[in-house]
């Protein structure tokens, strides 16, 4: 055990809510810290830190937290918070409660903090579409069932099972097996086959993390090299490129392949997947892509073939990202095809679109003695492809 269970919220409007969890994880053994949230002036008084201290780590200092304004101040007090929590070194872990406003304020702090770090939010809006405040973190959402306004059968329940995990987490510690360096692979069902060749291949010197290419998974491997907790990126699934240019389901956001750039890892990436833009159940497929070639991989899931225009759009734009990264750069470029769709007989084999995507790639791309543009006469899913992603991984890491 390790650490203070931090409760925080707005205790002007959640006191009995918030000092409810905090005696049951006291009860529990475990140390806990109250941090006010309240956006009101004076606080709601005996936490552990009150809300003008936390306002006061606010660039503008406390005033510009308390304006009058409950909409402002919210935005204000999360700004607050986030400079606040990071900072303090006895985090075990952070329990908080609220609704829309209290989760909005609390999770940009949250997510701040390091993946593993335990991180539980009681919320209303925990029954919906949550992932505009869980981001690329590990935000542990509950729904609250009723509001968070009293204490009452239901409420004593959940919030009583809230405060008992967090204590549980902080109780309990996990064994640290992490002596290899963690390095990351981007990977997608149809690149399957050359991501578990390439693992399999670095697992007896790396710990390889495995990331799935669907928004979350390329934010998520973002986040920790920002966190500075990988050695390597071996980004050899970059699909979720294609649905940020195209609009389909699976975007990571413009921010893909900055972090790369901010830090200077060492990178290995590739064409993963990016004959494809993925959409859901093909009635949700945008009606001015209704002449396309699609595939259906499952009732949920339409693939639809990116066209040799679409190819050089997203080409040119990993090039512009990668152009910006001083670190050293190799990106191969599988000019067998571009995943397990993209190969002779394959309903998405395409060598002109391919063709489009490699040419702009390459005529784009500053290269350097560090950045470098490498074609590999094979498919992603050769055994041929794999080996020469292990040497390209192995020339960056002697950069």
């Amino acid at each position: 055990m390790g650490g203070s269970a931090y409760v925080v919220g707005t205790f002007d409007t959640k006191d009995a809510e918030l000092r409810y969890v905090a005696e049951l994880i006291i009860k529990a053994g475990i140390p806990v810290t109250t941090v006010d949230l309240s956006t009101e002036g004076g606080g709601a008084g005996g936490t552990t830190v009150g809300s003008r201290e936390v306002a006061g780590h606010h660039p503008g200092g406390a005033d510009a937290v308390f304006t009058g304004d409950r909409g402002s101040a919210i935005a204000a007090m999360a700004d607050a918070f986030e400079a606040f929590l990071p900072g303090r070194e006895d985090i075990g872990g952070v329990l908080a409660l609220g609704g829309s406003g209290g989760t909005a304020l609390v999770s940009p702090a949250l997510r701040a903090l390091p993946v593993g770090v335990p991180k539980l939010v009681v919320s209303t809006v925990a029954g919906g579409d949550v992932s505009g405040y869980v981001g690329a973190s590990d935000i542990a959402m509950l729904h609250s069932v009723t509001d968070v306004a009293g204490l009452n059968q239901i409420s004593r329940r959940v919030l009583g099972n809230a405060a008992h995990a967090l204590a549980g987490m902080l109780a309990h510690s996990i064994p640290d097996v992490a002596s290899k360096p963690a390095v990351a692979l981007t990977m997608f069902g149809v690149t399957t086959p050359c991501v578990t060749a390439v693992a399999n291949t670095l697992a007896e010197h790396y710990d390889p993390l495995v990331f799935h290419a669907v928004g979350t998974g390329g934010r998520a491997m973002e986040k920790l090299v920002d966190d500075g907790r990988l050695s390597a990126v071996l980004d050899l699934t970059t699909t979720e490129i294609c649905d940020l240019l195209a609009g389909g389901v699976f975007s990571a956001g413009p921010q893909r392949l900055d972090a790369i750039a901010r830090t200077a890892i060492p990178y290995v990436g590739s064409c993963g997947a990016l004959d494809m833009v993925n959409f859901g159940a093909p009635d949700t497929v945008p009606r001015r892509y209704a002449d396309r070639l699609f595939y259906h991989h499952n009732p949920q899931i339409t693939l639809m073939r990116t066209t040799r225009q679409e190819c050089t759009e997203i080409g040119e734009w990993i090039a512009d990202k990668l152009n910006a990264s001083e670190g050293p750069v190799r990106f191969l470029l599988p000019e067998g095809g571009v995943s397990l769709l993209d190969s002779p007989g394959q309903p998405f084999h395409d060598p002109e679109a391919d063709g489009a995507l490699f040419g702009a790639l390459q005529s784009r791309l500053r290269q350097t003695r560090d950045r470098k543009v490498v074609r590999v006469p094979h498919n992603i899913n050769d055994a041929g492809f794999a080996d020469a992603v292990v040497a390209a991984f192995q020339e960056v890491l002697r950069r």
